[in-house]
């Protein structure tokens, strides 16, 4: 990728030899560990400090122990990390946006699916693991980028991504609703976006399986952030993965609030439309005077709608 914007104003940054330069704050975002790095006290959560230095001390051991997520519920990794990436829609050409994407174990895969004029940026908030990640990835033919960031404060532009992925660490960003929103403003419409991490399903909470699992993984008693889902969201499928205590969210990405017929007119003695109902609500009058109207407006074959809109714009024009 050879284009950033301010993680926070989203104005576009400069490429400088070690950096990129924001001529609107005149700061210089340095080059650290040949990635590009957004990462520093004044824009970071103190929360993904702390989950950057827990990473960064623990990144080999990560990788060698994560395929036993799977071993336990006797799943095999590689197909279900597969099933999770197909939800993404890719095409050779597309542009895919990793979260939290670790040492690259489904990196990897998605890189896969696209060719040489496909693009995939990977983000994480330690160092460590994307040196792990960017190693495994160093024959990949696709073009790649490395970026040390929040993912509440994404460093690229509106609309750019055709498709934003992010499996296992959800549950650690600082603000799960606000990185959620990102992943939305930096996505096309039409694009997709996959989500997930560890959730135990209220109806196990109380079993042995469940005390078992969330002994070693105090995770596993995160709900699933539905409230934290953009109204952006079309076409949106939840299921449960990897034995069922994991949640898996995909969605197509749409513009604002769903569109909605609001202006058909209802038939019957109230009329109106679901819009007029909403909006034009007016004060309320006593049981008597509405039993009259109702009376008035049957026996007159008018609905109550088309009779108060004549009534009180022939009033208001006197």
């Amino acid at each position: 990728m050879n284009h950033f914007v301010h993680p926070i104003l989203k104005t576009p940054l400069i490429r400088k030899e070690n950096g990129w330069f924001c001529a609107k704050t005149n700061r210089l975002f340095e080059d650290k560990m040949s990635f590009n790095c957004f990462i520093d006290k004044s824009l970071t959560h103190e929360n993904d400090l702390s989950v950057q230095q827990f990473y960064d001390n623990r990144a080999e051991a990560y990788d060698q122990n994560l395929h036993f997520t799977f071993l336990t519920h006797n799943e095999n990794e590689a197909k279900v990390r597969e099933s999770f990436i197909q939800k993404l829609n890719l095409k050779a050409d597309s542009k895919v946006l990793e979260i939290a994407c670790g040492t690259g174990r489904d990196s990897e895969l998605i890189a896969t699916h696209l060719s040489k004029s496909g693009e995939l940026a990977l983000l994480d908030i330690s160092p460590e693991m994307l040196k792990i990640c960017k190693n495994k990835l160093s024959t990949s033919t696709t073009e790649i980028s490395y970026c040390l960031a929040s993912a509440d404060a994404l460093p690229y532009p509106d609309n750019y991504f055709d498709a934003v992925y992010s499996f296992g660490g959800l549950g650690e960003f600082s603000h799960i609703k606000k990185s959620l929103a990102e992943m939305v403003r930096v996505t096309k419409v039409g694009g997709k976006v996959v989500v997930g991490d560890e959730s135990m399903p209220i109806w196990l909470r109380e079993t042995y399986f469940s005390k078992v699992l969330s002994l070693t993984n105090p995770q596993f008693s995160a709900e699933v952030p539905l409230k934290d889902i953009p109204v952006e969201a079309r076409k949106l499928n939840l299921s449960y993965v990897i034995g069922g205590v994991f949640y898996l969210i995909d969605f197509e990405v749409g513009e604002g609030e769903p569109p909605g017929n609001f202006d058909f007119p209802i038939p019957g003695l109230r009329g109106g439309t679901l819009r007029t109902r909403y909006e034009g609500q007016l004060e309320g009058v006593t049981k008597e005077t509405k039993e009259k109207l109702q009376e008035f407006c049957k026996k007159n074959g008018v609905s109550m709608h088309d009779f108060l809109e004549k009534a009180i714009n022939n009033e208001l024009r006197n």
